[in-house]
């Protein structure tokens, strides 16, 4: 008995043991949130990015509105603040879109009170800054709910809210009504580019505050009670009604929402796991941070939603809008297909619903969030279906045609990206077996090879890199001649064959002509992993991920008089190249990917080009509980040739894998070393063909 007695104690402690070390383990666990700055990019126009208090796909970000102020509203090195505004869509260009409803501390009723900046800081889902005259403001939001906490240094605390408040005013129209402590109403403001109008309901409940009046048009004062050195301000907002944003506001407080907010922030960056030097980790995750704030969840939970011809329809499923998909369906649509698919499948069916309700390539009058463009949804819809989320496209297989039979062939670019999305129609229309209509868009798409021999293949012209020639968009010949990503094989017979398609792309980067300050020719610096020399894209592929680089081409559509140099991505607040725009986590997914050796090969396709990651290893973990490691054997840090590839146990000669296979889980051995491997990567590869 005693013995038995003896047993159980041991086995007791062993498990008490156990549970303290998984306890211990657990609290040991990285803080992802710690590793991401979140004042990269925030500088002039390198990146377009915002400090803003922030949630996972949440239209609301609570940010500093400066003067100066960029496309974010926000100026790193500005020491005066206007006041904090609500809405944002990072990166992008013209000028950008939101910085709705503007509210501002003021001390004894005067609007004109200075704010000038003394500290700052800020962490995913929270900003703070406090200014030279003593006022002190913090923000944190949740999905659709903010609060702004204000202390002020002695009464006559109080607020300056101007609900006509927009980036560069695009102010449309605003109504709201006073009841107590509260305001709410609805506001209506131009998208990017002037192209459409997007609405939003808000409500704002002020906390501490003795009334409100209107100033002017559009225009509120609130007078805090008397000897209040503290007021707080809960937002809520909604793309549906107003009775929705009122819905929003909770009474938790402050320090409870950051904490929520810091868990869900952290669960996404956990997603995926790397392990290396500590200024590349940094780096990875402060721009993983970047790829995860947009599209915007704008269904309710009982699942309404604002449609973008302005109805209100109900779905089972979740709703996003938001969209700068010229930009991203390149680098960060495929990283969210890869890594968080639990959201994709619905940001994925949210693209499809979109025909559904009259889908513009840029805004409507009627959208429900900040949104930019869609151009190329049609390839991403195809994309999303080879990688294995269901897309039923028979309901909107009309309006896929129709989009298509607009398509604009007026200039040479315009010629190559609409026989990009004559190809994807074409594959569409296979899978719903309309086999006549497909091969008649395929044959439309093979039309790229006459535009192609007239404005690409003759490299003698004296325009050939200037910005626009032709009147192409943000991008030169040289950079365009390499789009035609859905037939790589067919590009290369045009080049002259394999010879001079690797002559040809060598003569491309020696002279400088790759911009990365724009997308038009992000994927060129990876054609070589479809050519005899891959190679080639490893040491690329880490030269623009880490090293110093010489940049020529800007998106003022000007090469350079004095070219930059120097490194493209940097953890500071002037982190990009002049004039690169993040364009809503385009360029910031870029690195993500490469950063782990992975690059999409064609969008439309479900495969994935490897070279070398930048760390020592990289872990997928996807909420099914699978996992995906990449280890790289003899790590160094400066190495990034791949000597030899081994997949779960097994030699890999091929230099590509499937989307079914990373998602399957596993293991992924790299070995590196300093010098080139000219024979891995040449067997089985994997180039993108029209299959007629």
């Amino acid at each position: 008995m005693k013995k038995v007695i003896l047993i159980v104690i041991i086995l007791f402690a062993i498990g008490n043991q156990s549970v303290n070390a998984q306890k211990e383990k657990r609290s040991l666990s990285p803080w992802y949130n710690d590793k991401v700055n979140v004042f990269l990019g925030t500088s002039g126009d390198h990146g377009q990015m915002s400090p803003a208090a922030s949630s996972p796909f949440n239209m609301m970000s609570i940010g500093p509105q400066t003067y100066p102020h960029l496309h974010a509203g926000y100026e790193y090195l500005a020491k005066e603040f206007i006041g904090f505004t609500h809405t944002r869509i990072e990166g992008v260009g013209c000028v950008g879109t939101g910085g709705n409803i503007l509210v501002k501390p003021i001390l004894t009723a005067d609007i004109a009170t200075p704010l000038v900046k003394k500290t700052e800081k800020a962490f995913p889902g929270i900003y703070s800054v406090a200014f030279e005259n003593g006022v002190k403001a913090e923000m944190s939001v949740k999905h659709n709910f903010g609060i702004h906490q204000y202390t002020f240094p002695s009464s006559g605390a109080g607020l300056y809210i101007d609900l006509s408040y927009a980036f560069d005013n695009r102010f449309v129209a605003e109504k709201h009504q006073i009841s107590g402590k509260m305001i709410s109403g609805w506001v209506d403001t131009q998208t990017t580019c002037n192209k459409g109008i997007y609405r939003i309901y808000f409500a704002l409940e002020i906390a501490n505050m003795e009334h409100i009046k209107s100033i002017e048009e559009h225009k509120l004062l609130v007078s805090g009670k008397k000897d209040a050195r503290e007021m707080n301000v809960r937002v809520g907002f909604s793309s549906v009604s107003e009775d929705y944003a009122k819905a929003k506001i909770e009474s938790l407080a402050a320090g409870e929402l950051s904490k929520e907010t810091a868990v869900q922030w952290n669960r996404l960056l956990s997603r995926i796991k790397v392990e290396g030097e500590k200024d590349r980790e940094d780096l990875f995750y402060s721009l993983l941070y970047r790829g995860l704030q947009a599209p915007f969840l704008i269904s309710e939970p009982d699942g309404k939603y604002a449609a973008i011809d302005g109805t209100i329809q109900k779905s089972k499923d979740f709703i996003y809008n938001g969209w700068a998909i010229w930009d991203n369906y390149r680098e960060q649509l495929p990283m969210l297909s890869l890594a968080y698919p639990e959201k994709y499948r619905f940001i994925l069916r949210s693209i499809a619903n979109l025909y559904l309700h009259g889908k513009n390539n840029w805004a409507t009058k009627h959208e429900p969030s900040p949104t930019v463009r869609t151009e190329h949804a049609i390839v991403v819809l195809l994309d999303g279906y080879r990688k294995g989320y269901f897309i039923d496209f028979n309901p909107i297989k009309d309006s896929l045609i129709a989009e298509v039979d607009r398509l604009d062939y007026s200039s040479p670019d315009k010629a190559l990206e609409s026989s990009y999305d004559n190809w994807a129609l074409s594959e569409i229309l296979k899978i719903t077996n309309d086999t006549l209509l497909s091969k008649k868009y395929l044959n439309k798409a093979l039309e790229y090879k006459q535009y192609w021999k007239k404005d690409f293949a003759d490299l003698s012209k004296k325009d050939i890199d200037i910005m626009p020639a032709r009147g192409m968009y943000q991008g030169t010949v040289w950079q365009y001649r390499w789009f035609v990503p859905f037939d790589v094989k067919g590009l290369k017979v045009l080049t002259g064959g394999e010879d001079s398609f690797v002559t040809q792309l060598n003569q491309f980067f020696d002279g400088d002509n790759y911009n990365h300050a724009n997308q038009p020719d992000l994927q060129v610096p990876g054609m070589y992993n479809a050519s005899s020399q891959p190679w080639k894209s490893q040491k690329l592929y880490r030269n623009l991920l880490l090293d110093i680089v010489i940049q020529s081409y800007f998106n003022d559509n000007s090469k350079g008089i004095d070219s930059y140099i120097g490194r493209i991505y940097k953890n500071e607040p002037q982190a990009y190249v002049r004039t690169m725009d993040d364009d809503s986590g385009t360029m910031s997914s870029w690195f993500v990917m490469r950063s782990i050796g992975l690059s999409a090969a064609n969008v439309g396709d479900p495969i994935y080009y490897l070279t070398a990651p930048i760390f020592k290893t990289v872990t997928f973990q996807w909420e099914n509980k699978k996992f995906f490691t990449i280890e790289v054997k003899n790590y160094n840090k400066d190495n990034f040739y791949i000597k030899s590839a081994n997949l779960n146990g097994k030699v890999l000669e091929r230099n590509w894998l499937t989307q079914g296979e990373i998602q399957a889980g596993g293991l992924l051995i790299l070995e590196t070393s300093t010098e080139p491997n000219k024979q891995w990567g040449i067997k089985n590869q994997w180039i993108s063909t029209v299959k007629e």
